[in-house]
């Protein structure tokens, strides 16, 4: 066998990872090839369902209930020497001394990763013991060390705490630990940023970089943003339906791509950015610039009780003092971190939480007033019709119990004036304009990709015919290219409709192309308001300019994160 030092550490040959359907095996990975050097930074990019995540499963042989069907997975030593891993079975003692010590991966959502209840430094400590021959005291200082490393403050108290007392980035540095835990050659990251907003996602990918920089580790970085991208990599690997379409050096693919789906992710990427003059900036033509909703002084505190012999009520004040207006017409972007309030607002304005004081006097279409803060105030005011949400997981927000033509229809059935046969009709025109065919009714939510599932969500809210849709963080978990789609969908719809949204991200970028104006929130409280391009290309206030500098640049030349 050849020990002379290699320069990969892991060769992956014409990898092949199939699914059974109806007692056949369909292969959704087809003759994958590449080459992952040490030290380096390759990032695997393409749409939902392309085979990203399913590749990097087969990896560490966790693909279930995929298998591999062919082909081979070299993971090689310093010397040379190779293991390959794609000849291994699943739970073979040489397999599963791979995960977690020689190969480390982190998942997307780390809520639904780790263990809810056992503590995160249990969790750490069973990885440890699981591949080093120590005490349980050896390992629980290295555990802390872990903690500290990734920069979780007190990790001797953190150590002891459980995965729900964590903030989202919190929870993902904790996934970080864990999965550096025992300094493996190769850390897989699975769409570690996606739910977080941009200031968390700067920190993270700052941290994975300099570990990475400190271990001497080689990471493949799974990503639908193509702005992380630009970023972080030395090499891309783009994939779409289970193929490899093109692999190089970051530059090479972000300036002369070879393939027309790499074209058009970078192109729909570009639409994102935070300057320039395809961003909206200016609202609609042809609309009365009156004004539809006026919150006014909006209040909101949350209140817990604890102690059982001597109760005690904790107050987090969410909402302070908060006033904007959204006229007809208009597009209003809400932006901020995670905890700004963002989402309590919205959830305030739709009843969904009551509120402690303020007003927001939201004007109907036949010209009255109504307070939406006043209990029940949709719903008393027949209002529910004109003021429609779409939520951001839309998986979560359709009954997977209900088929597509019940899920659309529902409102309307609630709504009592129409036929069944008007219904049907209804649901079929409403198909047609987010972009499904007919031939979808009967099918249930699990069936769809998460971009149709948003165009499902989308025509439920156009239903009954609405004046505003508020959509909370409704495209952040969708890949660029869907993402575009779903915002030129919108943006139709309001020109056909004469719609207007409120529309909460924490993506600046994307905010700044779909927004009029843009209203910015840090800790419950209103920073400051203006029009999309004053908020992002003369800002006022040092949190926004702070978020600003956290939006991930679309240019390799031009990197703005990592040297920041």
């Amino acid at each position: 066998m050849d020990t002379q030092p290699v320069d990969n550490i892991l060769e992956v040959r014409n990898l092949r990872v199939g699914f059974g359907i109806n007692k056949t095996i369909v292969d959704v990975v087809r003759d994958v090839s590449f080459d992952l050097r040490r030290g380096e930074t390759l990032c695997v990019v393409g749409e939902s369902g392309s085979g990203k995540s399913v590749t990097a499963r087969a990896l560490m042989r966790i693909a279930r209930p995929g298998r591999i069907t062919g082909g081979s997975i070299l993971l090689r030593n310093p010397r040379g020497d190779t293991l390959d891993i794609a000849a291994l079975d699943d739970e073979s003692e040489q397999m599963r001394a791979v995960r977690g010590d020689r190969i480390g991966m982190v998942f997307q959502e780390p809520m639904s990763s780790l263990s809810p209840v056992h503590t995160i430094g249990a969790q750490i400590i069973e990885t440890i013991l699981l591949h080093r021959d120590m005490t349980q005291t050896e390992a629980r200082a290295q555990a802390i060390e872990a903690l500290r490393r990734v920069q979780i403050p007190n990790p001797e108290t953190a150590i002891d705490k459980y995965s729900f007392e964590f903030s989202g980035g919190m929870r993902q540095r904790a996934m970080i630990a864990m999965a550096l835990s025992c300094e493996p050659e190769i850390l897989i990251a699975d769409e570690p940023t996606t739910a977080l907003d941009v200031t968390t996602q700067a920190e993270i990918l700052r941290l994975i970089k300099r570990l990475q920089r400190d271990l001497g580790m080689s990471v493949i970085f799974i990503t639908h943003d193509m702005g992380v991208v630009a970023e972080i990599a030395d090499r891309v690997a783009v994939m779409y339906h289970g193929e490899l379409l093109e692999i190089g050096p970051v530059k090479q693919v972000f300036h002369e791509p070879k393939a027309p789906y790499s074209r058009h992710l970078i192109g729909a990427s570009n639409k994102f950015t935070i300057t320039g003059d395809h961003a909206r900036g200016g609202t609609l033509p042809g609309l009365d610039p009156g004004v539809m909703l006026d919150v006014r002084n909006l209040d909101l505190t949350f209140r817990k009780s604890t102690g059982v012999l001597f109760r005690k009520v904790q107050e987090f004040h969410a909402l302070k003092d908060v006033s904007l207006k959204l006229r007809d017409g208009e597009n209003l972007g809400i932006v901020g971190e995670s905890g700004s309030g963002k989402t309590t607002l919205v959830r305030a304005l739709v009843g969904l939480i009551p509120a402690d004081s303020g007003q927001a006097i939201y004007r109907s279409k036949d010209g009255r007033d109504f307070d939406l803060l006043q209990k029940g105030a949709l719903r008393k005011a027949g209002l529910n019709r004109e003021i429609r949400m779409v939520f951001q997981d839309p998986f979560s927000s359709l009954n997977p119990r209900m088929t597509v033509e019940q899920v659309i229809a529902e409102p309307l059935y609630l709504e009592g004036k129409r036929s069944k046969a008007e219904i049907r009709a209804k649901v079929i025109s409403l198909l047609d304009r987010v972009g499904l065919p007919k031939n979808v009714l009967s099918r249930y939510p699990h069936a769809f990709s998460g971009g149709q599932r948003q165009r499902i969500s989308i025509a439920r809210a156009l239903s009954v015919d609405p004046r505003l849709i508020i959509a909370d963080e409704a495209t952040s978990a969708l890949d660029g290219s869907i993402r575009s789609q779903i915002l030129d969908l919108m943006f139709e719809l309001q020109t056909e409709l004469g719609l207007s949204y409120i529309f909460v991200g924490h993506d600046l970028g994307v905010v700044r192309y779909f927004c009029d104006r843009i209203a910015v929130m840090h800790k419950g409280v209103l920073v400051e308001v203006g029009t999309a391009a004053e908020i992002c290309q003369n800002p006022s206030k040092d949190y926004t300019r702070s978020l600003i500098a956290a939006v991930p640049g679309t240019d390799p030349d031009h990197r703005r994160l990592l040297t920041a």
